[in-house]
């Protein structure tokens, strides 16, 4: 499509002025700057080498060592002076869960086949049952559309049914996925599905303990499944009665005759122990003047990997640089407001745990606010600023900045203008492209504010070499980049914090 000249021109002329209009012009503030020079490089290595010290074995969500974590940043929080944020408390408590298998057969005529080698089921979908049966409904591929049924003439109410896995290849391609044919066998009353799969024999070569356990998650399901079994082909045969053949359903698609009533002696067994785990958000509160009932967050997460056997993570970049960033703009705040210039708006300083096991602490408190989600103006979430990655070694007065733009066109200037006033960092925007092929946007704990509209900013120094490993210590923190990170943020929160207006929500860009 062609352009006219004149609108070349026009768009170029726009531009340009746009460019100089985003670029703000310093605004100093003396009081701001008296207390965010106490946001210190030796004050942040203090903390580090607490909070990323062996003491705290890695702070692995649901393990002691994240309890002790908690509980040492709620001290800080009130030795300097904040509230509990938490309804009076400093944590949030939230439950996640994890099942373990106890013990899970199916035996055929008095040949048991084992879990992890003959079949596998979904730990966290599966139920407890332990059913003896004398007979197995067969429903070819389980296919129910309007024009073909696979149940045609068949009662499966209180049975179990047996389906294959690949849909073949004709007239019946494509008629239902494998959800949607397990969803037709339960409505019709199955209480267990055997799925005859051709790659359920390829579990027996991966770590058979970690097939038994399911990792932590956030909700427990509590509706009723029949449970899903996926069984070799060689375990189908000896369910029909042939001899024993892992290439079954090469055969059935040839002609191999399949009765829909299968006679035989089965006995189903899946036994497994769910426990129920509390880990928590620690949360500090800052009251406002006259804005007090709009909020400020400031946010990382204190959780890390833990440890593997004898070797910790000290996860001291990923998150202590964050914690420790939280910690010291938290007292900074507290120090500007016992000398008469607390904030506006009240401040939420918040380190959640679960980040490592996918986003849980933070998805739980955006879903069970404590505070108003419309009344938070904005999420400054730190995750990852002590170290420098390959790309900076050359250049390390820099700053990675991700999603300062996607909700509000006034959070970018803001804090582009505290850092022309203060802190002098290049501002890196290589990670807020929405074709990053890293996502980070979606990868730390700001996303789940993101998600109710809430303008972020994800603070982030890149990854290196000591990216989830155990080499990721206290000793390879550059502590003067740290705490002048830490005070882009503390400028940028004092500045939300104090303004007349709050942040307009008006983008919405991925």
């Amino acid at each position: 499509m062609r352009v006219a000249a004149t609108v070349i021109c026009l768009f170029l002329f726009a531009t340009v002025r746009a460019q100089v209009e985003t670029t703000p012009a310093p605004v100093e503030n003396p009081i701001a700057e008296k207390y965010g020079q106490t946001i210190t490089a030796e004050k942040l290595s203090k903390q580090l080498h607490i909070i990323a010290g062996p003491g705290m074995e890695g702070r692995e969500t649901t393990t002691a060592g994240q309890e002790r974590a908690a509980a040492y940043i709620a001290g800080q929080f009130a030795a300097a002076g904040l509230k509990p944020g938490a309804n009076g408390q400093w944590q949030q408590y939230y439950p996640l869960y994890s099942d373990s298998l106890v013990n899970s057969s199916i035996t055929v005529r008095n040949n048991t086949f084992l879990y992890g080698q003959d079949f596998l089921s979904d730990l966290r979908a599966g139920e407890n049952q332990d059913i003896n049966i004398s007979q197995i409904i067969y429903a070819d591929q389980g296919i129910v559309t309007g024009e073909y049924n696979d149940y045609h003439n068949l009662d499966v109410r209180g049975q179990v049914v047996m389906i294959r896995e690949m849909v073949k290849r004709g007239a019946y391609r494509d008629k239902g996925n494998l959800d949607e044919r397990v969803a037709a066998a339960k409505a019709r009353g199955a209480v267990a599905i055997l799925v005859i799969s051709p790659s359920a024999g390829r579990y027996r070569s991966l770590n058979q303990q970690k097939i038994r356990m399911t990792g932590l998650y956030a909700q427990k399901d509590t509706t009723a499944h029949p449970n899903v079994y996926f069984i070799t082909p060689t375990l189908a045969a000896a369910i029909i009665g042939v001899d024993s053949n892992d290439r079954l359903l090469e055969e059935i698609d040839k002609g191999l005759k399949v009765p829909s009533l299968i006679k035989t002696s089965v006995r189903i067994v899946f036994d497994k122990a769910a426990t129920i785990f509390q880990p928590s958000n620690v949360l500090a509160y800052l009251e406002g003047t006259d804005k007090k009932e709009e909020l400020v967050f400031v946010t990382a997460h204190y959780d890390h990997l833990g440890k593997q056997g004898d070797e910790i993570f000290y996860g001291a970049d990923d998150d202590g640089s964050g914690t420790c960033a939280v910690l010291e703009i938290a007292a900074a705040f507290a120090r500007a407001k016992q000398a008469g210039h607390g904030p506006r708006r009240s401040m939420v300083f918040m380190t959640v745990s679960g980040e490592e096991k996918g986003l849980l602490g933070s998805q739980y408190y955006t879903e069970h606010p404590i505070y108003p989600l419309q009344q938070t103006v904005t999420d400054l979430n730190i995750d990852m600023i002590g170290r420098i990655d390959p790309a900076h070694e050359k250049d390390t007065n820099y700053l990675y900045i991700i999603g300062d733009n996607k909700l509000s066109s006034a959070l970018r200037p803001i804090n582009e203008r505290a850092n022309n006033t203060y802190t002098h960092l290049k501002l890196d925007y290589k990670y807020n492209d929405p074709n990053d092929p890293e996502g980070f946007y979606y990868r730390s704990d700001h996303y789940m504010f993101a998600q109710h509209r809430i303008p972020i900013i994800f603070y982030f120094n890149g990854t290196h070499a000591d990216y989830h490993a155990p080499t990721d210590t206290v000793d390879k923190i550059n502590y003067d980049l740290l705490a002048k990170r830490a005070q882009l943020v503390f400028y940028t929160a004092w500045d939300i914090a104090n303004r007349e207006h709050r942040l307009v929500v008006d983008r919405h860009e991925r």
